[in-house]
């Protein structure tokens, strides 16, 4: 188990690095979860690596204890019953409204239309910007890559995480509006939260003082 004695989901992805260095300044030993790209599960380490947007699934079950996921994947699904417990600080992202360069093809949609088309991994967040800032969209629920969709005339714009714009300036692309910020949250079951409290001190404790 870990130093804690609790269960740790760790997103595979663009937070593993940083979230094993994070657990092993804490007392984490994770140098078997470094050597192994495809195993699963640590039990000696109590650790369980998987897609970050399964993390909350695998805490509000109890599967895992606590986890750690990004901002973004907790708004997205708001409705799981989670305690968050810490802003760790790594793996800045931004959700950004972007669309093609030059006059804005969404505000046209809107004003000849009513309504604009805008594609995203992130349908709920989406819908409840448009919803909260008084647009009309229709949301389009794609899995690849999003910067595609206005390219093929799918949609007019797209909602999306930029780290450095990268991305979407070579889709020629711009960002019109950022709707938050992400960065790594640790999460926990609201069972462990309380069992465990403990243990969970403790480990808010190192991680605070890291």
């Amino acid at each position: 188990m870990s130093p804690s004695g609790l269960t740790i989901a760790v997103p595979r992805g663009a937070l593993f690095a940083e979230t094993l260095e994070v657990l092993e300044a804490v007392g984490v030993d994770t140098a078997e979860v470094r050597a192994n790209d495809r195993k699963l599960l640590f039990a000696e380490q109590g650790l369980v690596t998987m897609r970050p947007s399964d993390v909350p699934t695998y805490v509000e079950a109890g599967a895992a204890d606590v986890g750690i996921t990004g901002k973004d994947v907790l708004r997205e699904q708001a409705e799981r019953d989670l305690v968050e417990l810490l802003d760790l600080g790594f793996g800045g992202t931004t959700m950004v409204f972007a669309t093609e360069a030059g006059p804005d093809p969404a505000a046209e949609a809107l004003r000849r239309l009513g309504v604009m088309r805008v594609a995203t991994k992130y349908p709920k967040s989406a819908a409840r910007h448009f919803a909260r800032t008084g647009r009309q969209a229709e949301i389009v629920e794609v899995k690849g890559s999003v910067e595609l969709a206005p390219l093929t005339g799918l949609v007019e714009g797209i909602v999306d995480l930029t780290q450095t714009g990268t991305t979407l300036r070579e889709n020629g692309l711009v960002v019109r509006e950022e709707l938050f910020t992400s960065t790594a949250r640790l999460i926990a079951n609201p069972v462990s939260y309380r069992t465990k409290a403990g243990a969970l001190d403790e480990l808010l404790e190192r991680l605070r003082a890291r």
